[in-house]
């Protein structure tokens, strides 16, 4: 069945690339009405914006929704991943400002809220996009690709020069709460020198060593270090969820991301719907809908972080 909240939840914060406050408000849907965002600050014109592929406008920072009447909003991928990761299917999401709260820089904050306030059945089965044949997007040694299993698979490998970050792998079946357990308190992180090209150009603005994780070489500067030792890998993975979930539904498939980012699962996304016969939607039957995120969640299971 699908599932919207029981009850309107409400975050605030800075966004980390323009540093300023918005409120957002996740609120029930009903079904089938799938993942919408509405610009509250926006009193003329065309404030809604679905939360689908084919809306981004493609960046390597982040992921950025734009509708036709040229209304943003920013840096979603948080959210995204905690709605996929919680099971939430139907959502209206107001927002005061072009850009997501950041919050700690993982979905935590995200998963906390809507598991406090719990989520509500609804009388209709889930729509799912099952992966037929294998799709493949390539760029400049980094590549994503997709390929047939009966629920979904994320695995990811990185490889950056900096010792505190290094070669990382790691595979993840995300059935029976996986998310909320092995991703969701995994944060951005990013180079000192990046912070301050992006600081240079007018971005990372709200970036604080409170939102992020920043590394310089063999350290770790963000009190505390990481959350896990292969924190960055699972944050690229938590990031990969948020984005496939941008197919309009939840993707029964097997996803590999290799140096990869926003921009290449958004071509991944949009080259597995225009390949014919690469996917289809179902309606998930009983069976297939357990085998999705969200699935098994238990609120014991979030991790104890500060």
């Amino acid at each position: 069945m699908q599932h919207t909240l029981k009850s309107p939840v409400t975050f605030n914060g800075v966004g980390l690339h323009g540093g300023q406050p918005a409120v957002m408000v996740l609120k029930p849907a009903a079904a089938g009405h799938g993942i919408w965002f509405k610009r509250t600050d926006i009193e003329l014109g065309n404030a809604l914006i679905p939360a689908v592929y084919d809306m981004v406008e493609r960046t390597p920072l982040c992921t950025r929704l734009v509708n036709e009447a040229g209304v943003s909003v920013s840096t979603i991928e948080h959210i995204m991943a905690a709605l996929a990761g919680c099971g939430v299917h139907n959502a209206l999401i107001e927002i005061d400002g072009p850009e997501v709260p950041i919050m700690d820089g993982s979905s935590i904050d995200f998963v906390r809220g809507i598991m406090a306030k719990g989520v509500r059945r609804q009388a209709s089965p889930v729509l799912a996009y099952e992966v037929l044949k294998p799709v493949t997007a390539s760029r400049e040694g980094a590549s994503a690709s997709i390929k047939p299993a009966d629920g979904l698979i994320i695995d990811f490998h990185i490889d950056f020069e900096d010792a505190a970050i290094g070669s990382q792998t790691k595979t993840l079946d995300m059935r029976n709460g996986s998310f909320v357990r092995e991703l969701s308190d995994s944060r951005t992180f990013c180079r000192r020198i990046d912070v301050e090209t992006m600081r240079e150009n007018g971005l990372a603005l709200g970036g604080t060593l409170e939102n992020a994780v920043v590394v310089q070489g063999t350290e770790v500067l963000t009190p505390g270090g990481f959350r896990h030792a292969d924190e960055a890998v699972r944050h690229k993975m938590l990031d990969a969820l948020g984005d496939l979930y941008l197919a309009g539904g939840p993707i029964l498939g097997h996803f590999t991301g290799d140096k990869s980012g926003h921009s290449m699962t958004n071509t991944l996304l949009r080259t597995l719907f225009e390949t014919p016969g690469a996917v289809r939607p179902i309606l998930c039957t009983p069976e297939q809908a357990a085998r999705l995120p969200g699935q098994g969640l238990i609120a014991a299971e979030i991790p104890a972080v500060a």
